[in-house]
């Protein structure tokens, strides 16, 4: 049974309980709406319907039914991020836009994660990833500042949010914390070596099933291994995956083995994601349709493509783009537990037991 169930969010004595972080996360908001805009960005407000939610195997999404005015029917799909229409505002001329985007992923509830939750995109167009390392740094300081707080906190573990992140690759945190040389068994261009990965996993003592793929053992040591020991005492940035490991991130020039990726963690919590941005609109559709096919093996189901982005990201600039889960930076300014602290009305859990 859910808390929804036991104690609804909207008893007064239970509101009561969660309004100073919510309170928190308004002026937290304002705090990072002006801080974009001192900086000649441009909010947007990207639709929320679309033709298709994006297309990564793992992320599982809501589908609706549009109707037209004559009775025709389509399926449609509640986005789980607004890249795609922020994307696709660059090729029609934007140069830095952000975006507050309503997002909502199915299969995902927790204490960190909530079917409906809201995702801050930015896009920098003409200038570098690292660009946005800093825009990182800066918005978590900028958030622990607006909540009165020099510390950042979840389940125990703090981080010093104005503490210069510290930045480390897969290749680097794989060796430190596993004994593994991850870029053994990668090639230029996203080939993978399922058996050489499978086989050093063995060695350090992780478990291994038949029919897992290079991607399932590389989330595995990822999981177990690497994200326990990331933002403990400050912030880490982790940076250049695998090619295969970012499927709309450009290779990066020095090492095409790896992408310009990065995420940004806090007290062991992943609280960004942000591309050197790919604009080759034909590799682009190939990496969908690899993630659809591995979408259809592992769930039997698959997405459209959206051919129209596809064809918007042959006109777009080069650009840099990050998603920060912006309810997870309230939760560990604020000291918030759980994700529904800091949601105004949380939804209810419809397929609870």
């Amino acid at each position: 049974m859910s808390t929804d169930q036991i104690s609804p969010w909207w008893r007064p004595e239970n509101h009561q309980d969660r309004r100073p972080f919510l309170l928190s996360r308004n002026r937290i908001r304002a705090a990072v709406r002006q801080w974009f805009e001192a900086r000649d960005f441009i909010e947007v407000e990207a639709a929320a319907l679309q033709v298709s939610p994006g297309n990564e195997a793992h992320l599982h999404a809501f589908a609706t039914e549009m109707i037209s005015t004559s009775g025709t029917r389509a399926t449609a799909y509640l986005h789980t991020s607004p890249e795609f229409a922020c994307k696709k505002l660059l090729a029609a001329g934007e140069r830095r836009i952000f975006d507050f985007g309503r997002v909502w992923r199915n299969r995902e509830r927790g204490a960190l994660h909530h079917p409906e939750f809201t995702m801050l995109e930015w896009y920098r167009a003409g200038e570098t990833y690292e660009t946005l390392m800093t825009d990182c740094a800066a918005l978590l300081a900028l958030a622990a500042e607006t909540a009165g707080t020099g510390t950042l906190t979840w389940k125990g573990r703090t981080a010093d949010p104005f503490a210069e992140p510290r930045r480390v690759t897969l290749a680097e945190a794989f060796d430190q914390h596993a004994g593994m040389d991850l870029l053994a068994t990668v090639e230029a261009g996203g080939a993978t070596d399922r058996e050489g990965l499978a086989t050093q996993a063995r060695t350090a003592g992780i478990r291994i099933a038949a029919d897992d793929s290079w991607a399932d053992i590389f989330s595995r040591v990822l999981v177990e291994r690497v994200e326990p020991h990331l933002g403990d005492g400050r912030p880490v940035i982790l940076c250049e995956y695998p090619v295969s490991e970012a499927a709309l991130a450009r290779p990066k020039a020095c090492d095409p083995r790896v992408a310009e990726r990065f995420e940004l963690y806090a007290c062991g919590v992943e609280l960004a994601n942000a591309f050197g941005e790919l604009t080759d609109a034909r590799e682009q559709r190939r990496r969908f349709e690899a993630e659809m096919a591995e979408k259809a093996r592992i769930y039997g189901e698959t997405y459209p493509i959206d051919d129209d982005f596809l064809s918007a990201l042959g006109q777009m600039p080069q650009a840099s783009g990050s998603a920060l889960g912006f309810d997870r930076l309230v939760m560990l300014a604020t000291g918030a537990q759980r994700i529904e602290q800091v949601l105004w009305t949380p939804v209810a859990d419809l397929a609870a037991d």
